[in-house]
């Protein structure tokens, strides 16, 4: 059975005055070895992105600026969470549904335990939950 998604805080130095910079020390905070990294920016305000699960690639989902809302799912539970702060990620497991709503301006910056394998990704809502029915047994 998949993991639960879970929100992660990652250390921040500086002050509203000089800015902030926030790091993962080389990945220690991180439940994973990244192996991929990629953004999106430019999504309109209320976009729907994701609307997948992953069979082998876990995630951590960070909200760069703006706000992200993530509909989360795994074996059969639904979580909500908004990230809205950059010392702030979500860690995405296998097998979790999710569907990410962007406010205005946001940019959302993905580490991931994987390359890029299309193969890897479940579209099919409905498939999904078949997998995880099955899984759960």
């Amino acid at each position: 059975m998949p993991g639960s998604p879970y929100l992660l805080t990652f250390d921040s130095t500086g002050s509203n005055a000089e800015g902030f910079l926030t790091s993962t020390q080389r990945g220690e905070n991180l439940p994973f070895v990244v192996k991929r990294v990629f953004w999106t920016n430019g999504t309109p305000a209320g976009a729907i992105r994701g609307q997948h699960a992953n069979k082998a690639t876990e995630e951590v989902l960070i909200a760069l600026s703006g706000n992200i809302r993530v509909r989360a799912e795994t074996g059969g539970m639904v979580e909500e969470f908004e990230l809205k702060q950059a010392q702030q990620g979500l860690y995405i497991p296998v097998m979790c549904w999710t569907e990410l709503t962007f406010s205005e301006g946001a940019i959302a910056l993905c580490l991931a335990s994987t390359d890029f394998n299309e193969a890897d990704y479940i579209y099919d809502y409905a498939y999904f939950r078949k997998l995880s029915a099955h899984q759960a047994l």
